[in-house]
């Protein structure tokens, strides 16, 4: 099983398998061609209310993890954590972001849950 964590600014590789977009918005100035995203799913982000909190630097990223976690275990949440599983199982996945540190961001939390 292959998870990668990329930005989404940076050109989509061979290797990259499934790109799949994991934020909520679309990035800014970057078309849909450029992307080269091939699955979007909006509810398996963070809250609008954990991203505010998380960027306010009201909290650390293992707290952040933890709720974040939390709220994967929504029962819509799952069941696309669950998609993205089997997706995984198929071939290499790689998850893209807008975020400039993707290593303390949700994305790095997604990857972590879905390699174990």
């Amino acid at each position: 099983m292959t998870v990668r964590v990329r930005r989404v600014y940076d050109p989509p590789e061979p290797e990259d398998g499934v790109r799949v977009l994991v934020d909520r918005l679309w990035p800014r100035g970057l078309s849909k061609d450029a992307a080269r995203v091939d699955e979007w799913p909006k509810e398996i982000t963070p809250s609008t209310e954990l991203r505010r909190w998380y960027h306010a630097d009201e909290g650390s990223f293992e707290e952040f993890s933890s709720r974040y976690e939390a709220e994967l275990a929504d029962p819509e949440a799952a069941q696309l954590l669950h998609t993205l599983r089997n997706l995984v199982r198929m071939g290499p996945v790689t998850l893209v972001t807008a975020v400039r540190s993707a290593e303390q961001s949700h994305a790095s939390v997604l990857a972590r849950l879905l390699e174990g």
